[in-house]
């Protein structure tokens, strides 16, 4: 069975999603994002301070 839920931190909330989809092997329309945190961009408004957080929930697993 296909892993139904996962974690992904990455810079941005944009790039985390992306992510959760390739390990996922599914679309967009076949997953629940959930963000847990907001990338926070440092001083001056450098990137990856902190990195963005969600978690992304297999609507309909398939057996593999």
């Amino acid at each position: 069975m296909k892993t139904r839920v996962i974690e992904v931190e990455a810079k941005t909330t944009k790039e985390a999603i992306a992510i959760a989809l390739k390990k996922l092997k599914a679309k967009k329309a076949d997953v629940d994002i959930k963000i847990l945190r907001e990338e926070n961009k440092g001083l001056f408004g450098m990137e990856g301070a902190e990195p963005a957080k969600i978690k992304a929930f297999l609507k309909h697993p398939t057996r593999t």
